[in-house]
């Protein structure tokens, strides 16, 4: 039995960017019943004294990728912890639907998301029933047998559609016609079972350089798959770019624009506009890219995060080689045994190949540089560690980089990490992002890279590094860019994103003072295909007093409850009326 709730003594940031309230919030059922001074209680309604807090939307995630794990990790732990109320998966191209009736182009798609997101190959496979061909199915499938304690929103991935209709070929070649007409009757059929839109990923090489099938379409491909956008009013189109390795950000960019012009589709650019340090010599001119396209009457948006995750770097299974176009120090780790780790690491001809190799990172990603990398644990205890690479090649005399980590490795043992240290942000273009009016951030791929980071957590760090430790945004501020600009965005705001009577009831109490991002552990609890199970990197919650979605309470005292009231949630279209269905 839901009592309700009412929600005593706060101060309400409602998501708009209006100045904060004093108010009490009254929930009835799955909704925002009533915000007013001094609310009586009324039956057996449970009252949370928010005493010196701040009651809020709940906190959406606009990039994750829970498309597989949230079928072995359904309480999505530490979310409820940290106050989000909604997830938006189906992010770069990748989804788990549709697929081909060949196990083995399915087995494809599996490697293909778990190489580019980190995530395991073996409960991807195992885990997940496979009951589905079309997006649809797959959507029903996911109401029948897992039940979320977040709202659920999902794109459908262009690189999933195209091995769904030209099975391996789609890593090849164009789409004939007929194979294009067959992608368009796919895609319709996810926009109608409810996705927000069509992923595509023009970003990616894999770990033998071959670009993401979704580069290998044509202009004919994505003109058809735009015409099936454009007859569902309210979905949108994202694309990842690239500033990163390649840097054709730009030419990618301005091959969309020229085939969305005249038509009334929201687009995101993910990465539009970069914003870390070793960047900042192209922001200028992604910038002015992106106010031209504003003064054009594009709606098009630029996706961002607010902090460059730590990221752990390993040579057992690790994207950051392979990304950084290091393929030859991508061979240790796809070296299926330890010991053949270790004879390719002494092996002569292997060094020379594997300096060359790191010689040809490009320059713009700070992985070239052996300050980046701190010596971070070791298997043998051999040592040294907590210095950087740099630090060790001068105590030990070496003259490359990438022999002062071949013989580390081999004293050290190749299950001992390297570690990342967040990245300088560009900090020009980090206030021009947050307050941008077609940024859209809070992009943490959580639920991607668990032996890497911990994406959960992040929005919190927006409140407390931005708001409570520097003042760069107020209160207000943080909370609309974490609720209603992104409820606004996505379509999501007649329900969801602001607090108002009427509205659905997530909502989010909690202490500015007492909320901080916890410290990343190791939670052994991703199965690992062998009957045991291998680690992700969580975090202890915030805490946040208490999160409510649809009504009910995910997180309170303290601890996750266990209840799984999300609903899988779409954009409304203009003068439609809301989708949203509980999971079953």
């Amino acid at each position: 039995m839901n009592r309700g709730f009412l929600i005593k003594g706060g101060t309400v940031v409602d998501g708009t960017g209006a100045p904060a309230f004093r108010a009490d919030v009254r929930v009835t059922g799955d909704r925002i019943a009533e915000i007013g001074p001094d609310l009586e209680r009324q039956g057996a309604e449970q009252v949370v004294d928010a005493s010196g807090c701040y009651v809020t939307p709940g906190f959406m995630e606009t990039h994750n990728h829970f498309d597989g794990p949230m079928w072995w990790l359904p309480s999505m732990e530490p979310m409820p912890g940290y106050g989000v109320t909604t997830s938006v998966n189906g992010n770069c191209g990748f989804t788990a639907a549709p697929v081909h009736d060949d196990a083995r182009v399915r087995e494809e798609m599996v490697s293909i998301f778990s190489f580019f997101e980190d995530i395991p190959k073996e409960p991807f496979l195992n885990r997940l029933p496979w009951d589905w061909r079309t997006w649809g199915e797959y959507r029903s499938s996911l109401k029948r047998n897992v039940k979320l304690p977040v709202n659920f929103a999902s794109y459908v991935g262009h690189i999933a559609i195209r091995l769904a209709v030209m099975g391996l070929e789609a890593w090849e070649r164009a789409a004939t016609p007929a194979e294009i007409g067959r992608m368009c009757e796919l895609l319709d059929d996810a926009l109608a079972a409810g996705a927000i839109g069509l992923s595509s990923n023009l970003l990616d090489n894999d770990n033998r350089d071959r670009p993401v099938p979704s580069k290998r379409a044509d202009d004919a491909e994505w003109t058809a798959l735009l015409d099936v956008l454009e007859r569902h009013p309210g979905r949108q189109l994202q694309v990842i770019v690239d500033y990163i390795m390649r840097v054709d950000a730009a030419d990618t960019m301005a091959r969309i624009e020229r085939l969305l012009e005249g038509r009334p589709i929201r687009a995101q650019f993910a990465g539009a506009v970069p914003n870390l340090g070793y960047q900042s010599r192209l922001f200028e001119g992604a910038k002015a890219l992106h106010e031209k396209r504003k003064a054009a009457g594009f709606d098009i948006w630029t996706g961002y995060h607010h902090v460059a995750p730590t990221v752990l770097v390993g040579f057992i299974n690790s994207l950051v080689w392979a990304q950084t176009n290091n393929y030859v120090w991508n061979e240790i780790v796809e070296a299926p045994t330890e010991d053949a780790k270790l004879a390719l690491l002494a092996d002569p001809a292997w060094r020379a190949r594997a300096r060359m190799s790191w010689d040809s990172i490009r320059d713009v990603s700070r992985a070239k540089s052996p300050d980046a990398f701190e010596l971070f644990d070791s298997e043998t205890n051999a040592g040294p560690t907590g210095i950087t690479l740099h630090q060790f090649m001068e105590e030990r005399g070496y003259a490359h980089p990438s022999d002062a980590l071949a013989d580390w490795v081999i004293d050290n043992g190749v299950y001992s990490n390297l570690r990342m240290e967040e990245a300088a942000k560009n900090e020009e273009a980090m206030e021009y992002l947050l307050h941008d009016s077609k940024s859209i951030g809070n992009i943490s791929d959580a639920g991607a890279h668990g032996k890497m980071f911990c994406g959960i957590g992040d929005n919190v760090l927006l409140l407390t590094r931005y708001v409570r430790d520097t003042q760069r945004l107020t209160i207000e501020q943080a909370v609309h860019l974490l609720t209603g600009q992104i409820a606004d965005h996505f379509g999501f705001l007649p329900e969801r994103g602001t607090l108002a009577s009427g509205k659905k009831a997530d909502i989010t109490v909690f202490r500015l003072d007492e909320i901080d991002r916890r410290p990343e552990f190791k939670s052994y609890d991703v199965p690992d295909g062998a009957g045991g199970c291998t680690y992700r990197y969580s975090r202890a919650p915030a805490p946040v007093r208490l999160t409510l979605v649809n009504g009910v309470a995910t997180f309170a005292r303290g601890e996750f409850t266990g209840r799984f009231p999300g609903e899988h949630i779409a954009p409304q279209p203009p003068g439609g009326t809301v989708y949203a269905e509980a999971a079953e």
